[in-house]
């Protein structure tokens, strides 16, 4: 295939892995979001204000996800903007990405909303003609209503 033609394809492929990953955590249908991943994916949450977290293995996240979200009777998980680079480091099974990043949240029980705000920091890998999430670096940036910030660190 032409390269560019074959830059395109990936990208388009890229893109819509992330948003089955928003689609699918939206949904809390968590074997789609289990899929999304390679088996051995880690997964690192720098949460701001609370201690880092490293998650290995797709099932690991899923609980991880799934239990988070439990106390939300409304949870939407909104992509702001992604940034995709192929072809990480000369290899055309690797890419990276930074896909920036909502949660509109609403608590069980709960009068007001929240939202939480962050960047993914993604390593992705082709395997048998399919992109999957290899290695994904969380970075909280804020929460509202409690007004808290964490400055990115690029």
């Amino acid at each position: 295939m032409d390269p560019e033609l074959q830059a395109t394809v990936d990208h388009v492929a890229i893109g819509r892995l992330q948003a089955a990953y928003a689609d699918g955590v939206t949904r809390r249908d968590w074997p789609a979001v289990q899929a999304l991943f390679l088996p051995g994916a880690v997964v690192e949450l720098d949460l701001g204000d609370r201690p880092h977290r490293t998650l290995r293995g797709s099932h690991e996240l899923v609980e991880f996800v799934a239990s988070a979200l439990d106390r939300f009777s409304f949870f939407e998980f909104v992509i702001l903007n992604a940034h995709i680079e192929l072809t990480d480091g000369g290899d055309p099974d690797a890419a990276s990405a930074r896909l920036w990043m909502c949660e509109l949240r609403h608590a069980h029980g709960e009068p007001d909303r929240s939202e939480a705000f962050g960047v993914y920091l993604d390593d992705y890998r082709r395997v048998d003609g399919t992109w999957r999430i290899a290695h994904r670096r969380y970075r909280s940036l804020a929460r509202y209503p409690e007004g808290a910030t964490f400055p990115f660190d690029r």
